[in-house]
């Protein structure tokens, strides 16, 4: 596989300032050096952007239209190509690779159907004195902060939406994972995007460069996916020039077995919320609420499963669970756990990180009290904690006293009960006897410290869309 390892810029691909190295997490090999960019390229990148943006935004929808459903059609012809580039620098086993792969060109064909469906309004006002016109304006030049965690589907969520409103971006990836974005922008430009529609950096200091471009009058947009704690920070850096912020923010996803799940089912559900991706997701079920009665049942059905998971690289034939991203995350996990069993948790499988080469760590079970300490932190890997409770009204209490709202998860054989509970989860998403929700037609976003706007459906592209009002005498 040719990989380019060059930044994008106004339609180029340029060398940069220095480099860095893109290591393959599951045996510590150097896969490639990519550029970086210092304050020229990051400056090259928003003037190409700025410059491209009134022409991109005049073209016929129907344009940018065709231009996505061409990147669709590319991404899908060569999806084994970038799921094994995905399974390389992020350590996900293939088949997680190749479902991410397939997900993200879905995100190209989805807003390549909405380019030309942006709604408006035309009506007589009630004093009768007036029509009133409402349209729909791309807000501007975007920037685009995507995640390690899924470096395809992240970076197609958000440019598919914004180049569907007639926006031009600059894509800043995860230092861990930016080979997978730029053979997005590569797709990109075989597809036909216009020179400065799209740019990709990978600036040598990430915090000081992206204020700088959130500093840029010529910026107008911020979309982020990452961590609550930077969101934060960007939220501060944002304010200085007033700029529309969509943040994707961190989880701490419950999910409530209630006592009259179907058990077999429920273990299924659980594992899928719980494990894929290896649990390196927003959206992976963190604290696992089961109701006593059927307690031990499911703990013990749901320890019988995992314990047979493959954990091998990425690429090995039949890995179920791959190795996290890096060795810093790994340890992570591992610092988390041990607090968790200091604490008193009750470790059924797994609790010890991998000896050898390669960040690993194994599938791991732990029954807790509701006050351990690693219920109240996202745990980016395959550990999977179990709270008991003992009414419906106390899971629900437990699920919702954190300050994350992204998603929760319901298991029950009763609907109108369970829907009775996934109303009153402070969450955004609900999953109802389902372990995976997204879908690219469908509004993905959290409450409280989980974010702000929607990404997907709709509500997707109005976040790259600024509404104006025209009130016109007749």
């Amino acid at each position: 596989m040719s990989i380019q390892t060059k930044l994008f810029i106004n339609g180029e691909w340029l060398d940069g300032e220095g480099s860095i190295a893109v290591i393959d997490p599951s045996d510590e090999s150097t896969i490639a050096e990519v550029s970086l960019a210092g304050e020229a390229q990051c400056d090259a990148a928003i003037s190409a952007a700025h410059a491209a943006f009134a022409p991109w935004a005049a073209t016929a929808p129907r344009y940018r239209a065709e231009i996505l459903r061409r990147a669709y059609e590319i991404m899908v012809t060569e999806a084994d190509q970038i799921a094994t580039l995905i399974s390389r620098e992020n350590g996900k086993v293939l088949s997680d690779a190749k479902g991410e792969v397939l997900f993200a060109a879905e995100f190209f064909r989805w807003f390549s159907e909405e380019t030309s469906r942006t709604p408006g309004d035309f009506r007589k006002s009630p004093s009768g004195d007036k029509r009133i016109l409402v349209t729909h304006q791309p807000i501007g030049v975007s920037l685009l902060i995507t995640p390690w965690n899924f470096p395809a589907a992240m970076a197609t969520r958000k440019i598919a939406p914004a180049l569907a409103a007639g926006c031009t971006v600059i894509l800043k990836p995860a230092s861990e994972t930016p080979l997978t974005a730029i053979y997005i922008v590569d797709v990109l430009q075989r597809a036909g995007v216009p020179a400065g529609v799209v740019n990709y950096i990978l600036p040598i200091k990430t915090g000081a460069m992206v204020s700088r471009i959130l500093h840029d009058p010529r910026v107008r947009n911020l979309s982020f996916t990452g961590s609550t704690e930077v969101g934060r920070i960007l939220i501060r850096e944002s304010a200085d020039l007033v700029l529309r912020t969509s943040m994707e923010l961190g989880g701490n996803a419950p999910f409530l077995i209630l006592d009259d799940a179907n058990i077999e089912e429920a273990v299924k559900v659980v594992l899928l919320a719980k494990m894929r991706n290896g649990g390196a997701a927003c959206t992976a079920a963190n604290r696992i609420l089961v109701d006593r009665k059927i307690a031990k049942e499911f703990t013990a059905k749901f320890v019988d499963v995992m314990s047979n998971f493959k954990m091998a690289p990425g690429l090995t034939e039949g890995a179920q669970l791959g190795a996290s991203v890096s060795l810093r995350e790994r340890d992570k996990i591992a610092e988390m756990v041990d607090g968790a069993a200091t604490a008193g948790a009750e470790i059924h499988i797994g609790g010890k990180a991998h000896e050898g080469k390669g960040a690993f760590y194994p599938p791991t079970v732990l029954t807790v009290k509701e006050d351990n300490p690693i219920l109240s932190q996202e745990v980016f890997g395959p550990v999977a904690p179990i709270v008991l409770f003992d009414t419906d009204e106390d899971a629900i209490r437990i699920a919702n006293s954190t300050e994350f709202g992204l998603i929760s998860y319901v298991c029950s054989e009763n609907l109108g009960r369970a829907i009775r509970v996934a109303e009153a989860l402070e969450s955004g998403m609900v999953s109802i006897n389902r372990g995976v929700i997204s879908d690219p037609a469908a509004p993905f976003g959290g409450v409280k410290q989980s974010g702000l706007g929607r990404e997907g459906g709709f509500d997707g592209i109005h976040e790259f869309l600024e509404t104006k009002y025209i009130g016109v005498e007749i």
